[in-house]
């Protein structure tokens, strides 16, 4: 049990625009930094999931959703027709006969409703955090920074979590057109391949190196262990892993098949995520040496711990040169559970080449990965210590609170109006 005392600093005001979806790191990190921060005000322009606002109002924290004020909700209302209309042009311009500059355009406007609902949470924070000593938004879009510091008329810090796509012609006119902003906001970049990203796109923009994940003290105990063996009814003696979150299109499922189909040692897999692939699951169900157990959809917390309770190790596969900060790695550190990962990012490999509890294969060799499986099978893992949170520079929640506020204050002191 984490026992490091709350801080308090001038209110923290934390927005996450996806506080609407159920698990992942973006609610576990919400929640850290709420509880060890008494008071924060959180905006969830959005909404927010009940087992988050539940969270929330046991760590004495203030919720807004949606928006506060007359122009808050106007552009709140703006973002939502943005985002249907980007629904609809990507159903019609999906079909590569189309010019590319007209593929993107559905993404350019996603962008464009993306910053319309930061900026919404920036008046709403205004309006509801007079005083605030930090202002962060956890969960920002890669564009348009600038725009959003002056629509929202709030100087903040912002997470860039990865740059999935950029700013074609007319949002560049726009954000030269508002580039006066970002003198006013700090760029929370988790790896060192998003800051170089970033720099790239908005050379002159303020940013840093900062895990988003932060630890609240809460590793698995042995009880736990036992308890998530038996509700997937494994073995003790059996060796399992487990396979965390959607299959987004950087990670590499297909080797992950490839190795489990070689396998000569039977292996419990625990799958659970959305979205899955049925298919994909069925072909895994019918290999010899593939206990697959399969838990799909978005996971609360509780059921999350569960199913790394039952895990002798956890196994992160993506394609090369994916530079963005793995939560899954972040969680396997954080709970206590082994972990098997790809080389598909070199500053990671860097940080865990001489952990002995990550083992790591290269990206796209599903050979060498089905040899760690099998060593898997054969011995268990070493399990992270205290050394394995310094390694990926992870960082207690009263730690970041105290990062998020010294950096604000840096900012104010920088000339940006606060």
């Amino acid at each position: 049990m984490n026992t490091e005392p709350s801080v308090s600093p001038r209110l923290l005001v934390l927005i996450e625009p996806y506080a609407y979806r159920l698990g992942g790191h973006h609610q576990h990190t919400l929640l850290a930094l709420a509880r060890a921060c008494p008071g924060t005000l959180v905006i969830a322009p959005n909404g927010i999931v009940r087992q988050t606002a539940a969270g929330l109002r046991g760590a004495r924290a203030r919720l807004v959703t949606g928006g506060a004020g007359h122009c808050a909700r106007l552009l709140l209302r703006a973002s939502v027709l943005l985002a249907r209309l980007s629904w609809v042009a990507q159903r019609v311009f999906r079909s590569r006969r189309w010019p590319r500059a007209v593929r993107r355009s559905p993404h350019q406007i996603t962008l464009v409703a993306r910053c319309l609902v930061e900026a919404a949470a920036l008046r709403t924070a205004r309006r509801e955090g007079r005083g605030a000593g930090a202002v962060v938004i956890l969960s920002a879009s890669e564009a348009l920074h600038g725009a959003a510091a002056v629509l929202g008329g709030l100087p903040h810090l912002r997470f860039v979590h990865e740059t999935v796509t950029t700013e074609d012609a007319p949002l560049r006119l726009f954000g030269r057109l508002t580039r006066c902003g970002r003198r006013r906001v700090v760029a929370l970049c988790p790896t060192a391949t998003v800051r170089d990203q970033v720099a790239r796109f908005f050379p002159g923009m303020a940013s840093e190196v900062r895990a988003f994940a932060v630890d609240d003290g809460r590793r698995l105990t042995e009880g736990e262990r036992r308890d998530g063996r038996a509700a997937f009814s494994i073995p003790r003696a059996e060796a399992a892993v487990c396979l965390v979150g959607g299959w987004w299109p950087h990670k590499d499922i297909g080797v992950i098949g490839a190795a489990l189909g070689s396998l000569k040692e039977p292996l419990h897999v625990i799958v659970t995520g959305h979205p899955l692939d049925d298919s994909v699951l069925a072909r895994w169900q019918a290999l010899p040496n593939v206990r697959l157990h399969i838990e799909p959809g978005p996971l609360g917390e509780p059921v999350l711990r569960l199913v790394y309770a039952a895990a002798d190790a956890a196994l992160v596969a993506r394609y090369a040169a994916v530079g963005k900060e793995s939560g899954l790695v972040m969680d396997a550190a954080r709970y206590g559970v082994p972990l098997i990962v790809s080389d598909h990012d070199p500053d990671l490999n860097q940080r865990l080449r001489e952990q002995s509890w990550a083992r790591i294969f290269p990206a796209g060799d599903p050979a060498s990965l089905a040899s760690v499986l099998e060593d898997l099978v054969r011995r268990p893992f070493d399990v992270p210590g205290p050394g394995a949170l310094k390694a990926l520079d992870l960082w207690s929640a009263a730690e970041q609170v105290r990062f998020l506020t010294r950096t604000a204050h840096g900012l104010c002191g920088k000339g940006a109006r606060c």
